[in-house]
């Protein structure tokens, strides 16, 4: 049985007694504590809108939408990510082109974002990683160089900090999930954040089945409506979202100092940032005495839990190698692949946990 798990949400009494209220009310679809939810997330976000949705995915879908991209169109994304940063894309018939990561902190590369674009080329979709920024500013200058929409993946950002002001702010939209394995939760759910005031009407429209009004549809919309349980849930988790992130960077901060092997590479912050570790990932080079496998097999039978994000680049996904014309080449992106491992960081671990983490990745020989 796993003693240390790689990860657990961190529901309360808090969460309990809201769902109750919601259910005692019998307002159970999107309504009020949704709103409620949305203006809480705004004000935590610095923006002027966040508009709830049922999953991450829900979020990038309808932000890329809504952002006009369409059949014909070419929208450049990491291939280091979860598969939803590029199927978005896909989602709305339009081309995801993927580029390569920075080696230290496995996120976008601006450089080459530089050189992935084209005439066709509509946004580019940056993701913070992991909880780490990316390199915002050079990737805002080249959209706004281009005329093309900057799209934020902060759906494992939340709280996450680029030069003092909070992720999700910097684009036309920011994107977060509330899956509950991220640093809060609203069961499912996610939410889009933007200062634009159309396009967040349109967001609005776009999530509720095109609708301008009832039985009135503008659009060809979706049913991406978050359920009021799921606000309730999320107004109390955002509550604790700063001592849980801070629990993080210490757990985090613990393992910097403490995991002490060679052939183990602990992760790399970028300066100006604030990183949310909603995984700590550290490479298995092939200095390690283990390999990647043995080791997790070796810390399964010892309770620790671990994971592989990301065993397969985007651009290596079946449904994409059918897609793509010309092989893509991402070597860095491939050879993080084989070599990343997500250890717990998550508020539920203990000290006693984390001491006995380093030492058993130590003890290795």
């Amino acid at each position: 049985m796993t003693k240390i798990p790689i990860a657990r949400p961190s529901p309360g009494k808090e969460e309990d007694r809201a769902v109750s209220a919601v259910i005692q009310s019998g307002m159970l679809a999107q309504g009020p504590a949704v709103a409620q939810f949305e203006n809480l997330f705004a004000d935590y976000c610095s923006v002027k809108h966040a508009i709830a949705v049922n999953s991450g995915t829900a979020a990038l879908h309808t932000a890329v939408a809504c952002a006009g991209i369409t059949t014909g169109d070419e929208v450049i994304v990491p291939t280091f990510s979860f598969f939803a940063t590029a199927s978005c894309v896909s989602m709305c018939g339009a081309k995801p082109v993927f580029v390569d990561v920075d080696e230290k902190t496995f996120n976008l590369d601006p450089d080459a974002v530089s050189r992935a674009i084209t005439r066709k080329t509509k946004a580019v979709i940056g993701v913070h990683l992991f909880g780490q920024p990316f390199d915002i500013r050079p990737v805002q200058e080249i959209c706004s160089d281009h005329k093309i929409a900057l799209i934020e993946d902060a759906a494992q950002a939340h709280g996450a900090q680029y030069q003092g002001k909070p992720v999700g702010g910097f684009g036309k939209a920011g994107c977060f999930s509330f899956y509950p394995t991220k640093n809060m939760t609203t069961g499912e759910g996610g939410a889009i954040t933007t200062d634009d005031d159309q396009y967040a009407a349109r967001m609005r429209m776009f999530i509720n089945h095109g609708q301008s009004e009832k039985y009135r549809h503008a659009m060809i919309g979706y049913n991406y409506r978050l359920t009021d349980i799921g606000g309730a849930i999320g107004s109390e988790q955002l509550k604790k979202l700063p001592a849980y992130n801070k629990t993080r960077a210490a757990n985090a901060a613990y393992l910097d100092k403490h995991l002490q092997k060679k052939g183990l590479i602990i992760p790399q912050r970028r300066d100006g940032t604030v990183h949310v570790y909603h995984q700590y990932v550290v490479r298995i080079t092939p200095d390690f005495p283990m390999k990647r496998a043995e080791l997790m097999t070796y810390l399964a039978e010892r309770g620790i839990g671990t994971a592989v994000h990301y065993p397969i680049p985007i651009h290596s996904q079946p449904v994409y190698l059918e897609q793509n014309k010309k092989k893509v080449s991402c070597p860095v992106s491939e050879q993080l692949c084989d070599e990343v491992l997500s250890l717990p960081v998550h508020p539920n671990v203990t000290k006693p946990m984390l001491e006995e983490i380093c030492s058993t990745i130590n003890g290795v020989m």
